[in-house]
């Protein structure tokens, strides 16, 4: 087996062995605590320029498939694993994860302490990482981390948005009985922004009998009025969401109408600056299916799935928005609404497919706010 180092920024480096494609590639090392899911994980685009850690320690198990893709292609640009299955034993399985990651370029490490890695991204935050499969050096792999341009101050949702309006078409959520993805009708419009959004959330509005258009990142308030629509959603995506100021004035605009809006994630963080809050970056963000949200209008905790390394802070809340939700990891904001409009949004993602559902409320309120 080929040798494979990672080397961080600050100078620690880990043997281990090549996994996936051969060559070397740098992002931002973060770490992703789920147990199942690495498919869905590896191509949400809000990985774009990440290199993902799984604390999982045992990969690649069930294979991968076509049905389980959350875009057109992997988001990541590295993959870390301890122990990549030997095997692939799942009867929806259509290939095995290296031979994938192979296929698309990925270059990935195995066989590393990840539990020391982990440790060392919490103590010491998320940073900028290379693999290196390819021979590198170990002191020019320390240097090409270091010269990395990181995910400050980028708009990366502007690089994974859609170039044109289109209507969602892949139907409902999967049945896994019928292997194949439902077909529900559809009375009410929903337009939704496109900064790199998950095709679970799409189908997860489809399923509630919403009709989805999808536009790219840069749509204006007016074009998306025109469409008249019932409701209109904010997706999730990658980078830093203070990058996206073209996104919060067109945001800013919608909120005028009375027009219900739903925002997850990066929808949520660029909702929250439309309404005159900021954001700021998280030491190693929150990444995980088992994260506990209170939520602060009724009381109930709910387990959440979660993907963000920014987040939005809570001091000077205006009068007219309530905080809804919080992490009770950190406390930090997961949720919020705007008093007397039908406007609200969530940092975690309830449509996390496979994970928690106790947050797959949201939709139906989102429907139920279309329908009045």
């Amino acid at each position: 087996m080929a040798k494979a180092i990672l080397a961080l920024a600050d100078g620690r480096v880990f043997h281990g062995e090549a996994f996936g494609a051969t060559g070397n590639t740098v992002g931002e090392v973060c770490f992703n605590t789920s147990m199942t899911g690495y498919q869905e994980i590896l191509t949400d685009p809000s990985y774009t320029d990440q290199i993902i850690t799984f604390t999982y320690p045992h990969i690649g198990n069930v294979g991968v498939n076509d049905a389980d893709m959350e875009s057109e292609s992997i988001s990541v640009r590295g993959c870390i694993v301890r122990a990549p299955s030997r095997i692939t034993s799942n009867y929806r399985a259509e290939g095995d994860l290296d031979s994938w990651l192979q296929k698309n370029g990925v270059v990935g490490i195995s066989g590393i302490d990840t539990r020391s890695l982990v440790r060392h991204l919490r103590d010491n935050g998320a940073q900028n990482g290379v693999i290196a499969s390819d021979g590198m050096s170990e002191s020019d792999a320390v240097a090409m981390a270091k010269a990395w341009e990181g995910l400050e101050g980028r708009d990366l949702c502007g690089q994974v948005s859609c170039d044109a309006a289109s209507q969602w078409q892949q139907g409902g959520t999967y049945d896994l009985d019928a292997a194949e993805f439902t077909s529900p009708g559809a009375d009410k419009h929903v337009v939704a922004f496109d900064f790199g959004c998950k095709r679970n959330i799409f189908r997860k509005l489809a399923d509630r009998g919403l009709n989805v258009t999808i536009v790219p990142a840069q749509t204006s308030a007016s074009e998306i009025l025109a469409m008249n629509p019932d409701g209109i959603f904010l997706s999730n995506g990658p980078g830093d969401p203070a990058a996206v100021g073209y996104a919060v004035e067109e945001i800013r605009k919608l909120l005028d109408s009375d027009v219900p809006i739903f925002g997850i994630c990066m929808g949520h963080q660029l909702l929250s600056q439309a309404l005159g809050l900021s954001t700021f970056k998280l030491k190693f963000g929150h990444r995980g299916g088992n994260h506990p949200v209170k939520d602060e209008t009724t009381g109930k905790i709910e387990i959440t799935s979660q993907n963000h390394g920014f987040a939005v802070r809570d001091d000077n809340v205006p009068a007219n928005v309530e905080i809804t939700h919080r992490s009770l990891f950190d406390g930090t904001v997961e949720g919020l609404r705007v008093k007397g409009k039908p406007v609200f949004s969530v940092q975690y993602h309830p449509e996390a497919s496979p994970g928690p559902q106790d947050a797959d409320y949201l939709f139906d309120r989102f429907a139920e706010v279309i329908r009045g």
